[in-house]
This record gives C-alpha cells, sequence and structure tokens, in this order.
C-alpha cells in the first residue's frame, strides 16, 4: 500500500497577511516571517509549515502532504493517475516555493486542492516563540491534521483511504440533532502515526476547510492560549475539552481565514497496519462545547 507520510503544511489566502502574522505571533506563539507579499509561519526548524499567500479571499487553499522520497512520489502519482485522477506537474518556481525537491497538484472529488511533495530543500533553523510557547509537536508526524469538507463522500474517502493507501483510523456517525439527517466524519493516519492526519467531514464549508489542528509539547501552554484567546477578544468555537477518538486536550478559535483551528496537547500515536479502526460514540469524554461557536 502507498503510503503518505504526513501533512507537511498548509496554504491559506488572506486578502491582508498582516491579520496573520498577529494571529499567528500573539495568538497561536508561531513566528510569522515574511515571504514576498504573503507570510511564512514557523512551527519548528522548517522554514514553514502555514504558507499565507495574498489573494481576493480569506479562506483554506490546499493541504501538502509529504512523500519519503522520490520513488514513493513517483508511484503516488502513477497511482492517483491510474485511478483517473488528473495529476499536475508542479513548475520548478513553486518547489522552490515550498521548500520542495518535486512537487504535484490534483483535486480531489469533493474540490479540495492538495499537494504532494518529496525532499524538504529548506533552511532549519531554530523555532523561538515570539511569546514563549515550548515548541510543536512535529517532527516526523507533520504539522497536524486538517479536517476537510467532503461531499460527495464515498470517492473522497476511497481516493485517500484505497488509492492513497491511509488507514482509517476511527469512524463517527455525527448526528446533530433527533431529527438532523446523519453526518459521516472519517479520520485517517499516514505512515508517521499521528492518530489521523486527515479528517473527511460530510458537510460544506466555504471556507475550503473545517479546521486544522496543532499540538504543542506542554499542556499549560494549552491553558495559556486559553487565556489569550479571551485577553484577545478571538472567537471560541469550541470550549476546552478531551477528544474521545485521539485523546486531544484542546479548544478551537477562528482564524483569519474563516476556518478553525484546534490548539491542543496529548494526541495519542497509532501503528500503521495493527491498528484496528474504531467507532466513536461521542465527540468528546468531556467539554468542546461548540454551541459557543454559533453565539
Amino acid at each position: 500500500m502507498l503510503k503518505i507520510e504526513a501533512l507537511a503544511y498548509i496554504v491559506v489566502e488572506a486578502t491582508d497577511p498582516a491579520k496573520w502574522q498577529a494571529f499567528a505571533e500573539q495568538m497561536l506563539g508561531m513566528q510569522a516571517l515574511a515571504a514576498g507579499d504573503g507570510l511564512s509561519l514557523k512551527m519548528d526548524e522548517r522554514d514553514f509549515r502555514v504558507s499565507i499567500v495574498r489573494g481576493d479571499a480569506d479562506r483554506y487553499l490546499a493541504s501538502g502532504w509529504q512523500l519519503a522520497d522520490r520513488a514513493a512520489f513517483d508511484a503516488t502519482v502513477a497511482a492517483l493517475r491510474k485511478a483517473g485522477v488528473d495529476v499536475t506537474d508542479g513548475a520548478a518556481e513553486l518547489a522552490a516555493a515550498r521548500r520542495a525537491a518535486a512537487i504535484a497538484s490534483f483535486t480531489d472529488p469533493a474540490g479540495n486542492r492538495h499537494e504532494l511533495v518529496c525532499g524538504y530543500t529548506g533552511g532549519k533553523t531554530p523555532f523561538v516563540s515570539p511569546i514563549g510557547v515550548q515548541g510543536f509537536k512535529t517532527g516526523a508526524q507533520g504539522m497536524g491534521h486538517t479536517v476537510l469538507p467532503a461531499i460527495p463522500f464515498e470517492p473522497t474517502l476511497q481516493l485517500f483511504h484505497e488509492t492513497l493507501g491511509m488507514g482509517l483510523s476511527d469512524i463517527f456517525n455525527f448526528k446533530p440533532g433527533p431529527d438532523a439527517p446523519n453526518i459521516r466524519i472519517y479520520f485517517l493516519h499516514a505512515a508517521a502515526g499521528r492518530h489521523h492526519s486527515l479528517a473527511l467531514a460530510e458537510m460544506p464549508n466555504p471556507a475550503g476547510c473545517v479546521h486544522v489542528m496543532v499540538e504543542v509539547n506542554q499542556l499549560t501552554d494549552v491553558g495559556k492560549a486559553y487565556d489569550r484567546l479571551r485577553a484577545q477578544g478571538v472567537k471560541l468555537m469550541a470550549t476546552l475539552g478531551e477528544h474521545e477518538n485521539d485523546r486531544m486536550t484542546s479548544f478551537y478559535m477562528m482564524t483569519p481565514g474563516n476556518f478553525a483551528i484546534e490548539y491542543g496537547y496529548g494526541g495519542i500515536s497509532v501503528e500503521p497496519g495493527v491498528w484496528q479502526t474504531t467507532q466513536t460514540q461521542q465527540v468528546s469524554i468531556w467539554g468542546h462545547d461548540f454551541s459557543v461557536g454559533f453565539q
């Protein structure tokens, strides 16, 4: 089975990148560095984990997926094309911007844009948070996870689970109310073993993403971020809580990109090929009141 290693980075479109600079530095504790007329948000020794590009909207643009090497990259592109997916070979300029030796892009059946990369070509300089955050959990497991809208659901799931070989960590059949339709949310892991690097949600989202998760190395930094959110007036999308499936202790907030960020600690890892798919019965063991996001 072909295996994506991890979520390497995300790309976000912004009408005013300065809003992201303030949010990233003073709320998230990331380093924001100038990159042309946009920004590179730094979470670790890599040049960036979030690329902010200037554009006409405020939204999520693309997910960047790490492949182990050129052989895995070429085999993955070939598998996608064999499955009938239109894959575009990336130009040298785009590869340089993403700090990759090779890059290709495709769009999934739900309309989400994805980039495949291999061979990191950027710098490796120490991460120093401007507000003292004691580091993010990245490394081999990538920057975190992304939850993407997936309508139509079945062909989108098939692409990632069968064609790309991502493992199915957990299934959650979400029913918002007694008379509401069932919403499927499936959680998929990559080769590096983060509980999920991708989740597919059977719901629309005009911003192109339901939420992105970043994980800090200390629970204290989650608490401090919760205090900063209140002090800075950032919109809370879900209160503190602990998820049932990946055991992440986290809260959710709105970003300048009109999608949410989950800011968490303590997520579990899985062993690909060994992990048995679970079926979550509830969103969280405690907390995570999502109703605040509608207030």
